[in-house]
């Protein structure tokens, strides 16, 4: 089965999430994703309050910046939401971009090669495992979680290069493609990506001036790809183009502005029922 999501923009001031996602899990939207992006809505906060609010509905965090966490911090904060929400936690993980990793000091000299250590000694603590690594940038002297989740989450990581996307299917359950994301590029990391599920973020609107907007926002921030734009239909048509393409979960993304509960509502509502 396909998973069809949706995403809370970071843009979106943090107090208005609460009718967001009790939108989304009234309108039977499977998953709500939120982002880190500097300096906007902590992801952590968000995704724990979000979780708190719903009854059903799985929260992804697409993503995390590792140089942003101790690993065991990060840690002990998944495996507590793990335990608290069970299987509606959806975390996930990158080496962050590297102009915003800069500013705040935290940008390495091998950004793949944090995110390797980091990545392999945090999926270890969170199967309960005594972990003691020495490596570049990861360091631990026989650190084990006390409460460790029940099952151990599925953990994204995100990827856009082809040595990412090999990293990310190496090291997590699921791999979050970069946006501006088309179905002929999630075919060829498909390609490589074998061991983990494949979740899109796909831009996707409705209404007279869909496909404009879509265009000028895909060129703000320098994406090829725009999107999807039409009615319901016409974007269930599109969701299959990546489907059969090779992805898992196509999570729908609106533009900056755009009514946040209504958007839920909408993917809920009108397009998820059209997906097969």
């Amino acid at each position: 089965m396909t998973t069809i999501g949706a995403i809370f923009l970071p843009q979106n001031p943090p107090e208005s999430l609460r009718a967001v996602a009790r939108a989304a899990d009234q309108a039977g939207v499977e998953e709500l994703w939120l982002w880190e992006d500097c300096f906007l809505n902590g992801g952590l906060t968000a995704a724990t309050a979000a979780l708190a609010w719903t009854e059903n509905l799985r929260v992804g965090i697409g993503i995390m910046p590792v140089p942003f966490r101790n690993v065991a911090s990060l840690a002990m904060e998944i495996a507590t939401l793990g335990r608290m929400f069970g299987e509606r936690a959806l975390p996930g993980i990158g080496h962050g971009v590297q102009d915003w990793m800069g500013q705040v000091g935290g940008r390495v000299a091998s950004p793949l090669t944090l995110l390797r250590e980091y990545g392999t000694a945090l999926r270890d603590l969170l199967r309960g495992e005594e972990v003691t690594v020495d490596g570049r940038y990861v360091k631990l002297d026989h650190v084990r979680l006390d409460w460790p989740p029940a099952v151990p989450p599925v953990l994204s990581v995100a990827a856009g290069g082809p040595k990412t996307i090999a990293l990310a299917n190496e090291v997590g359950d699921a791999v979050v493609l970069s946006g501006g994301t088309s179905p002929d590029m999630v075919a060829e990391a498909a390609k490589v990506i074998t061991d983990a599920e494949i979740v899109v973020f796909v831009p996707a609107l409705t209404g007279p001036d869909a496909e404009a907007r879509l265009v000028a926002d895909a060129e703000k921030f320098k994406v090829d790809y725009p999107g999807l734009f039409g009615r319901p239909d016409d974007i269930a048509i599109g969701v299959a183009e990546f489907v059969a393409a090779g992805a898992s979960k196509v999570i729908l993304q609106p533009v900056p502005g755009e009514d946040a509960e209504a958007y839920v509502r909408w993917v809920g509502e009108e397009v998820r029922p059209l997906i097969r």
